[in-house]
């Protein structure tokens, strides 16, 4: 367990203002806008034999679970003009949600994004501005713009719409595996950690989130007992390259989850590696909650979430936001609503 985590640890401070209603408001709400993505088979592993499930995420419309937070902030929010910092598919997601509702977007890049993503955005209809440096300088430059044309501010992360919507891949996941024993989460902004851990503040699911090495944000803050804030990096998880914990994920993850895990760059590519062979077209951050599994080697009945699939290939395909069939095996659809 990682020090300061754990279900019991700490006073709610983040608990006591999200909860499961805001999750259940937000599936509801942004019902129209996604869809219910299933649990595949994972590979078979010495550890986990054939108990390990991917929840598909990479099938998200957009290409990633990004589209729930994003959908459930603009729906609820009602904004004309949104302006918000993203390496990528978090622009991506409010671009396709912008275009649908008429809504003007401005996406703050920071130095180091992939200009695959880049492109994807601005094809999509919304500008970008491209900033030196890393995550915190491109926040900055994002609250600074909102600020200066009236525009709302939706993070990629820190917002408690934004996180509600993230934990509806929770509700969904436990809803059709309420078995799971662990759930393996990627964690960069940490709002797909805090969204999970509010899915499962109820739930004896063990919540893991797993970090790139190069950036353990969260597990240096929980550590020191308050959020701390680690230099630019440039791991092969671009999306996952925060360089502090948000103030809304923060607490709730403190609160709730079990364990913390960092995972290095080649463990992340050997994860994606692993799962382009299986059928699953994850980029290297969707694939680093199956990089915590496997470095876990638990036997268990568990979870992992392939967070995104918006691979430079897949970004200069036609309709690269669609859904698609794969080849991996369906285990379960996600048919059963979550129970109020």
């Amino acid at each position: 367990m990682a020090a300061g985590a754990g279900a019991g640890a700490g006073a709610g401070a983040g608990a006591g203002t999200l909860g499961r209603a805001d999750l259940l408001a937000a599936a509801s709400r942004i019902a129209p806008y996604v869809v219910r993505t299933p649990l595949l088979r994972g590979p078979v592993t010495a550890a986990h034999g054939t108990e390990l499930l991917l929840k598909a995420e990479h099938l998200q419309l957009g290409g990633s679970f990004k589209m729930r937070g994003a959908a459930n902030a603009v729906l609820a929010l009602g904004a004309a003009r949104v302006v918000t910092g993203s390496s990528g598919n978090h622009g991506i997601a409010l671009a396709r949600i912008a275009r649908t509702l008429g809504i003007r977007l401005t996406v703050v890049l920071a130095a180091g994004a992939l200009p695959s993503k880049a492109a994807a955005i601005r094809a999509l209809g919304a500008d970008t501005v491209q900033v030196g440096g890393g995550v915190a300088e491109r926040e900055e430059r994002a609250r600074a713009l909102a600020a200066e044309r009236g525009a709302v501010l939706v993070p990629s992360s820190d917002h408690p719409l934004v996180v509600a919507g993230q934990g509806t891949v929770g509700l969904e996941l436990l809803a059709a595996a309420p078995d799971t024993e662990t759930v393996y989460v990627p964690t960069g902004g940490g709002g797909l950690l805090a969204g999970l851990c509010l899915a499962a503040a109820d739930h004896p699911v063990r919540v893991v989130g797993v970090e790139p090495a190069l950036t353990p944000r969260y597990a240096r803050s929980l550590a020191a007992g308050h959020p701390v804030r680690l230099p630019p990096c440039a791991t092969v998880a671009d999306g996952l390259r925060g360089q502090s914990p948000g103030a809304v994920p923060y607490p709730v993850i403190r609160d709730r989850v079990d364990e913390l895990i960092a995972v290095g760059d080649a463990e992340i590519l050997a994860a994606t590696a692993l799962l382009h062979r299986l059928g699953v077209d994850a980029e290297p951050s969707g694939a680093v909650a199956l990089a915590g599994a496997l470095r876990a080697g638990r036997r268990e009945r568990a979870v992992a979430i392939v967070s995104g699939g918006n691979t430079p290939a897949r970004l200069h395909t036609p309709h690269h936001g669609r859904t698609s069939a794969t080849t991996h095996t369906l285990i379960r659809t996600e048919t059963k609503e979550p129970t109020p």
